[in-house]
């Protein structure tokens, strides 16, 4: 059975958000576990959290940590902190005149059942039905309802959104993508290419077997295959008369012993014996040398300045994204107050501390 994407949303407790801490001024009404901006965050969403986490833990086969344990105290701030991000992430996306429409959800969770509960390339396509009972035995094994899959499909929604639309202005020119072609043309360069030559060999572990067969070659070079076949311990080439696989004969490449005299000898002359790290071998050219080619530089075409132009757009993104939550979570820390209970242990505070991203990137808030 398929785990549910978005699992990492459902099963929230168990990343490290970066959420803000606090240090507002606001007083925390007793049914709520900490006040964000101008909302609350309820003991109910906060229950239910926790609750949803344990179900999860138990249909996984996971021990839930009993409380008052080191581990039972990360998740409760990590229960926390998650509702604390979710609360500023609406707020903003308030200001933003960003919805995510039960529509939009719907949408959302019919594309995953067809990518992940539906049937195989190949395969008649499953049927609603179908795909809908995957689901709920999927839902069962993971311990999740359908509601909770849908509360995390829009806040995935709400963050794509929100990332839309903060932004939306970032552009990356035509001087942007030309500067970028500049600095980096290497990596848009067809590579030199060394020389080849099509080659066979006998390879033989005793110097004296090489001898008797370079003397038996002499009188009757026409017998290299059929030697090669029988004498030969490389067993790739032995079975081909010897020839050497396509891309092998690369200069370059070789054991430079072997190499030296490869690229050396004339045109279906066999070589006395040559030493290598793997033993004794008996060469035979079967064509010239064939000349390799310089680098060549790819011009900035119109494939290679939509590649660029895409690179540089996803990268300012993240950037103006980055700034966007940094203010974001610097504006929150003066606006966030904790029932008692529920305030961070020392050194847990994202505003006060380093906090790890649900990425394991170190960040510093506050």
């Amino acid at each position: 059975m398929r785990r549910i994407p978005l699992i990492g949303i459902c099963a929230a407790l168990v990343l490290l958000v970066a959420a803000c801490g606090g240090g507002g001024a606001k007083s925390v009404p007793s049914d709520a576990v900490v006040v964000v901006g101008d909302q609350e965050v309820s003991k109910a969403e906060w229950d239910a959290l926790l609750l949803q986490t344990k179900r999860n833990f138990q249909a996984t086969h996971r021990k839930f940590p009993q409380a008052g344990t080191e581990e039972y105290g990360k998740l409760k701030t990590n229960a926390t902190q998650f509702l604390i991000q979710s609360s500023e992430y609406q707020q903003e996306a308030d200001k933003l005149n960003v919805e995510v429409s039960d529509k939009d959800v719907d949408a959302r969770l019919a594309q995953i059942k067809k990518q992940y509960y539906g049937n195989p390339p190949g395969q008649k396509p499953a049927s609603a039905a179908q795909m809908e009972k995957r689901y709920q035995a999927a839902l069962k094994q993971q311990g999740f309802t359908d509601k909770e899959v849908r509360q995390g499909i829009k806040l995935q929604l709400l963050r794509e959104k929100v990332f839309k639309k903060v932004t939306a202005d970032v552009k990356v020119s035509d001087d942007d993508v030309k500067a970028y072609y500049e600095k980096n043309k290497k990596q848009y360069e067809t590579p030199a290419q060394p020389e080849t030559r099509d080659l066979r060999h006998i390879l033989v572990k005793k110097k004296a077997k090489a001898d008797e067969l370079y003397a038996e070659l002499q009188a009757d070079p026409s017998k290299f295959a059929q030697l090669a076949k029988k004498f030969s311990t490389d067993t790739s080439s032995a079975t081909n008369g010897g020839k050497l696989p396509p891309g092998v004969g690369v200069k370059g490449r070789l054991d430079p012993a072997f190499e030296k005299v490869a690229f050396s000898i004339k045109e279906n002359v066999v070589s006395k014996p040559v030493k290598s790290q793997f033993g004794w071998h008996l060469i035979e050219a079967l064509g010239p040398v064939k000349p390799g080619t310089p680098a060549k530089a790819t011009a900035l075409n119109s494939q290679v300045k939509e590649a660029i132009r895409q690179q540089l757009l996803a990268q300012k993104q993240r950037e103006e994204m980055d700034k966007w939550l940094a203010d974001m979570k610097k504006s929150y820390c003066k606006k966030i107050s904790y029932q008692q209970g529920y305030t961070p242990p020392a050194g847990q505070d994202p505003c006060k501390t380093p906090a790890k991203t649900t990425s394991g990137a170190a960040t510093t808030s506050g």
